[in-house]
């Protein structure tokens, strides 16, 4: 299963004729559903090292996708968030991966009770992964400085990206 959904963001990350690896793509997904985070909590959230977490940003940065830049409470730490084209580019390839998902579904002719949803809903939780309703408001802010802004002032931001 875990090999079909790679083939599927493969596959809808290439029909956006995007110049991203998986890596790379996953990277945006993280700061999609998190928020602006440290370079440090994101490599330990993607299980790189450092400074392969670096040489990554570095392409995503000279792609235009991500951006660096330092709190003002805290100069040391380099933290990364989206671009507005980064943000776009994670929610075109969420929704034609959704699209495709549901066609698969579809096609072979599966339902789900309120049991087998529950169930997801339950695995998705354990994973540590967001609701879909969740992930997409957090997308939706996502490359929006005032939002981040806004955010840190009320203290909301993802606890691991404080962390």
């Amino acid at each position: 299963m875990s090999r079909s959904m790679v083939a599927i963001a493969a596959r809808n990350l290439a029909m956006q004729g995007a110049d991203v690896t998986l890596p790379q793509y996953r990277a945006l997904v993280a700061l999609a559903g998190h928020g602006p985070q440290r370079s440090a909590v994101l490599a330990r959230e993607l299980g790189v090292a450092p400074s392969t977490l670096t040489r990554m940003c570095d392409r995503l940065v000279r792609k235009s996708l991500i951006h660096r830049f330092h709190r003002n409470n805290d100069r040391r730490s380099i933290w990364l968030g989206l671009t507005p084209p980064g943000r776009d580019l994670v929610g075109v390839v969420m929704r034609a991966r959704r699209a495709e998902l549901d066609a698969i579904v579809r096609a072979a002719g599966l339902t789900a009770s309120p049991r087998d949803l529950a169930l997801l809903s339950a695995f998705v939780h354990a994973s540590g992964e967001l609701p879909d309703d969740e992930w997409w408001r957090r997308w939706s802010r996502s490359a929006d400085p005032l939002a981040d802004a806004q955010a840190m002032r009320e203290g909301r931001l993802a606890a691991n990206a404080l962390a």
